[in-house]
């Protein structure tokens, strides 16, 4: 049964997604606005099968971990409103989690960043998947299953979440009216890509904004004469993205910099571990210290 109804969430969002992908490149088109290049597109494209590929293979893995603190959870649930509710709100609380910390410790930014090396906002975008955070995502989900939400259920409520986080990727949709105030919309998602210093690691939750606003990262997208336009992609972009470095260039650079001479090892975990941007010289600066910067004008 619960095969039947991950089946059928797969079956209605897959046209969805072709439909909406579709409409948004004839509307950008009429527009003529250039929402999509091929090599972008492809790219999205790879990285959302070698992540669906790994996500597939580690699934046996994940589900057991879970299934073991749901056969010791504290507490059962029966099915009804209140368990989804609760699942629901559960499973984008700890995700909000899952994500700050991808954006605050480098270790995990280096996979999170395939995600926001694109330099275009369209729907192919919320496929371009982190492609290794199958084998710890799930870490994440473990208190769920100690208080007794079914590990297939988990799965299947975060997949439901995953087709509004594809959703919010647009330029299209400018404001969402009500939904503003406690929805993930694609305003506040385009503020997330964004790589100019206000907008740097905001708005992380995947369904709901108000674990944002009640952790401090919240911040709504600026008018013109509010604030300069948004600049998508990395602080400092791939300079010739392929597919091996696309998925492994922060990789290599968290490599040069824990190996470099004449650092201490508190450095050498400060560049592991630290946020990205974190430098013992200056060199590079932090999302805070970029903030900052930018107010010192």
């Amino acid at each position: 049964m619960d095969d039947i109804r991950e089946q059928w969430l797969i079956l209605i969002s897959t046209p969805f997604y072709i439909s909406i992908i579709g409409l948004e490149i004839l509307l950008t088109h009429l527009q003529h606005k250039k929402a999509y290049t091929i090599k972008d597109t492809l790219a999205n494209i790879y990285l959302m099968l070698l992540n669906g590929g790994i996500d597939l293979l580690f699934r046996i893995v994940s589900l057991a971990v879970l299934q073991y603190f749901f056969v010791h959870a504290v507490m059962h649930w029966q099915h009804g409103f209140i368990y989804w509710l609760l699942l629901l709100l559960g499973e984008d609380f700890l995700y909000y989690w899952l994500h700050r910390f991808d954006h605050e410790i480098r270790f995990f930014w280096a996979t999170h960043v395939t995600h926001h090396s694109s330099q275009t906002m369209n729907f192919t975008v919320g496929f371009r998947s982190s492609v290794f955070q199958p084998l710890y995502r799930f870490i994440y989900f473990i208190p769920l299953a100690m208080f007794g939400f079914k590990p297939i259920d988990i799965a299947l409520i975060y997949a439901f979440t995953q087709i509004w986080g594809i959703f919010v990727h647009t330029e299209l949709i400018k404001k969402m009216g009500w939904l503003e105030y406690f929805m993930v919309t694609p305003s506040h998602h385009r503020v997330h890509h964004g790589s100019n210093p206000k907008y740097l690691d905001k708005n992380m939750g995947m369904f709901l904004i108000i674990w944002d606003k009640i952790f401090g990262t919240f911040q709504k997208e600026l008018s013109l004469e509010e604030y300069e336009s948004i600049h998508y992609g990395l602080t400092k972009n791939i300079e010739n993205p392929n597919p091996v470095s696309i998925i492994f260039h922060e990789w290599k650079g968290i490599m040069q910099d824990v190996f470099q001479k004449n650092i201490t090892l508190k450095q050498r975990m400060q560049y592991l571990f630290g946020p990205p941007g974190w430098s013992h010289d200056g060199s590079r600066l932090t999302s805070q210290q970029l903030r900052q910067k930018e107010i010192e004008k």
